[in-house]
């Protein structure tokens, strides 16, 4: 049975597409004396079924070989185009995660969103989300996984303006968008300048290829930079990193799902060509670069912002970085196990977030504070997710954490700094949102907060228990490395800088001795961070700038030089028309007058060559 489950594991993304299509029988106009509310329990079921078979093929798929599958697309001219699946136990896996991770946040807005009349709308993107990653998870193909990609932009750009009657939510939804696209742009460019040199995109054979493929060192530079831009603006790496900020606009339960397995889909991509990205040490040296200014970026960013929000989405990026960081240095295996300790430990940060959110109605940390009393399961499940996502033994982000430094100790020792203190800025931007929340004393915004109804309290401790079990879950499935094999200094590297953050941390958030808010001493750094590193107007001073001139100059140059053109041949015409008008007198013997003088001028005209030679006389040498 598991094994028909597993031949059949494709068919996978069609559960959220039937979710999308009957979602949009309680739209407006249709389905009218129920309600909205029965297209999310649809999708809620069309979501579990996606995951039963997925969680049903990973028996069949466990140390197994991979199976691929074609499924013929385009005929036409010549041109072939197959879509080529792969069914693996990592396809599989990816897979659960992702419709699982869906699950919980489907649970999660039916209470979040109870009164809410957009229902049909919200959930049938949530599905366009689950639709577009599972897809993306199990092509082999370079070129639809681009294709599935811009349909992840499109699900963004909805899901980011859902409350599109709100300016700062259009807003936010635009430029999420218009973000995206620049990478995207790049992303195409690559992608149709590789099939010329490699003669295919399916990814198994781009690795073959890869092996023994000889390329100049500016064309594998160019092509190279060309394929990461499109994973720089899905993963919000510097400097295509302000959309996921903008991207807080939308709805927290569709946040759960963006923030935690939406931007790592650029990732997966990035892993995936590695070999071709390989080809050039430039390629693997901008990716590191990128990656480091992004994690230590992101993390003091976090550090400085008073929206609890925005303060998660720039530890999104950051952690996002390491992972550029990872493939860069061809550690794919750690770059995996950090995408799937990363999305169970930031889910569960932004439910517990989310769920103070909706109680209090206030997203500022300054007007927060003293929940912990009130509110003891959102800020375990805080504690929790903040462990899981720093290097907090025994959970799964010290094993990923670990497993990189210890892959890149012998090679990149200052990689392996840059990791501890991102591991420690991590850890005391977590206490310090923990410290702002939850200790203190109430505040006029936080005095009467109690814990949430089940569907949203449920799905949070559901979460919570996957990211405390996850070890055990990795190890039993043989995952997790030997502990004989780490570099014992790593390990007390590792545990010294998380315990040096959240001592920090306490110290100066939990504590009550250090009056708050904490002013830097350099009022101009302290807003060098809270401002983004003044990006947004170094996009404005730069890029906005010139577009704004090259528009201006040219309208101008359409408006008077073009059009110019075009109305001086019309007054022209005009004009002689009008001198036509009044050279009409209505007499027979006039217009032949015309006709015979016109005729006579051409034929001068035309014979003016031999009248010349006529005329003039013949000189003799």
């Amino acid at each position: 049975m598991t094994q028909f489950f597993a031949e059949t594991f494709w068919l996978v993304p069609c559960y959220p597409l039937m979710g999308i299509l009957l979602a949009l029988l309680w739209s407006p106009g249709m389905i009218q004396r129920t309600g909205p509310r029965p297209a999310g329990y649809v999708n809620l079921l069309t979501t579990f079924l996606a995951l039963g078979h997925g969680i049903l093929a990973f028996a069949a798929v466990w140390q197994q070989p991979p199976q691929y599958v074609e499924i013929s697309w385009l005929h036409v001219a010549g041109l072939d185009l197959t879509i080529p699946l792969e069914i693996s136990v990592l396809t599989v896996s990816a897979t659960m995660l992702v419709t699982g991770m869906n699950f919980l946040a489907q649970v999660y807005a039916i209470g979040y969103l109870e009164m809410d009349w957009g229902w049909a709308r919200f959930f049938a993107f949530l599905s366009l989300f689950e639709a577009g990653m599972c897809g993306l998870v199990l092509c082999n193909s370079l070129l639809f996984s681009y294709i599935l990609l811009e349909m992840l932009t499109l699900g963004t750009y909805l899901l980011v303006g859902f409350w599109l009657n709100q300016s700062l939510v259009v807003t936010g939804a635009r430029d999420a968008f218009l973000t995206k696209r620049v990478g995207d742009l790049f992303l195409l460019m690559g992608v149709l300048a590789l099939y010329p040199l490699a003669g295919t995109w399916d990814f198994s054979e781009l690795a073959q290829w890869a092996k023994t493929a000889q390329l100049q060192p500016t064309v594998a530079a160019l092509l190279g930079l060309g394929l990461i831009a499109g994973p720089m603006g899905k993963c919000a790496q510097f400097p295509l990193h302000l959309w996921l900020d903008e991207a807080m606009e939308g709805p927290v339960p569709s946040t759960i799902l963006r923030n935690s397995v939406v931007v790592a889909t650029g990732a997966w991509v990035l892993i995936k060509l590695e070999p071709v990205l390989a080809l050039s040490p430039t390629v693997l040296a901008a990716m590191i670069a990128i990656g480091a200014v992004t994690a230590i970026g992101g993390t003091l960013i976090s550090i400085a912002q008073i929206d609890v929000k925005r303060s998660l989405s720039y530890t999104v990026s950051a952690y996002m970085g390491l992972i550029f960081i990872a493939v860069g240095t061809h550690h794919t295996e750690a770059a995996l196990l950090l995408i799937l300790t990363h999305a169970l430990a930031q889910g569960l940060l932004i439910m517990s977030t989310g769920s103070i959110i909706l109680n209090t109605i206030t997203q500022d940390l300054t007007q927060l504070g003293g929940l912990w009393s009130r509110r003891p399961i959102s800020g375990i499940c805080y504690l929790v997710g903040a462990a899981g996502l720093i290097g907090m033994p025994p959970l799964g982000g010290f094993w990923a954490l670990l497993k990189l430094a210890d892959e890149v100790w012998a090679t990149h020792r200052w990689i392996v700094a840059i990791l501890l203190l991102v591991n420690a800025l991590t850890a005391f931007s977590m206490i310090r949102e923990f410290g702002l929340i939850f200790a203190g004393q109430p505040k006029q915004m936080t005095q009467r907060s109690p814990e949430n109804f089940w569907l949203v309290t449920l799905p949070m401790m559901l979460l919570m228990g996957f990211t405390l079990h996850l070890p055990l879950i990795l190890q039993s499935l043989s995952l997790l490395p030997s502990w004989a094999s780490f570099n014992k200094s790593i390990f007390w590297l590792l545990l010294c800088s998380s315990l040096i953050g959240c001592i920090a941390g306490t110290v100066t958030y939990v504590g009550q001795r250090i009056s708050k808010p904490i002013q830097l001493p350099w009022r101009q750094l302290q807003d060098f961070f809270a401002y983004d590193l003044y990006t947004p107007k170094l996009y404005r001073s730069s890029i906005v700038f010139s577009v704004d001139w090259a528009s201006r100059i040219a309208d101008w140059f359409d408006r008077f030089i073009i059009d110019g053109v075009v109305n001086l041949v019309g007054l022209a015409s005009l004009f002689g028309g009008e001198a036509l008008k009044y050279g009409n007198s209505g007499q027979g013997q006039f217009y032949l007058l015309t006709i015979a003088l016109g005729s006579l001028a051409l034929t001068i005209a035309l014979s003016w060559s031999l009248i010349s030679q006529l005329l003039l006389p013949q000189v003799n040498f």
